[in-house]
């Protein structure tokens, strides 16, 4: 594949890296799934994607290099948890860690903080009258396109 890619936590970066747009792929990493979320060229809306069983890194790579070229995805965001003071722990140097591995890939990546993703995404399901299993089902997911949307806004106008 090309060379390592641009990872940042700069919007404003992000989207220099990507003057044309062009879809994205959002990853939730949990320890034991990845949420996955895309949206559209042009940046305006997120949508969930698959729920995918985490394994080894190389297995987890393969299916990522199949969505990324059945979307002809051109960026990618990964979330990033940060302790509600804004500080990193364990979690976010993994989240980090699975960045840099994945910038082999050649996209650039997007690190963006995913604090309260999952609380957006389980009241979105809930306001969906969705039953407590099949919110299970797709927390991941629905988390995802909750941080690809924060992702989008901010790169689509205001907040770098």
């Amino acid at each position: 594949m090309a060379q390592a890619a641009l990872i940042t936590a700069s919007a404003m970066e992000f989207r220099n890296a990507l003057p044309e747009g062009g879809a994205l792929l959002a990853l939730d990493l949990g320890t034991q799934t990845i949420g996955t979320a895309f949206c559209d060229a042009g940046w305006r809306f997120a949508s969930p994607g698959k729920t995918l069983k985490r394994g080894k890194f190389g297995a987890d790579r393969a299916l990522l290099e199949a969505l990324i070229r059945e979307r002809s995805v051109k960026g990618l965001v990964i979330g990033l948890p940060l302790n509600m003071d804004g500080s990193e722990g364990p979690r976010s140097q993994s989240s980090r860690a699975y960045a840099r591995n994945l910038s082999a890939l050649g996209l650039p990546i997007l690190l963006w903080d995913e604090r309260w993703s999952t609380v957006g995404a389980e009241r979105g399901l809930i306001a969906q009258d969705m039953s407590r299993a099949r919110r299970a089902e797709r927390i991941d997911s629905a988390a995802a396109a909750v941080i690809l949307q924060g992702a989008i806004d901010a790169l689509a106008g205001s907040a770098f």
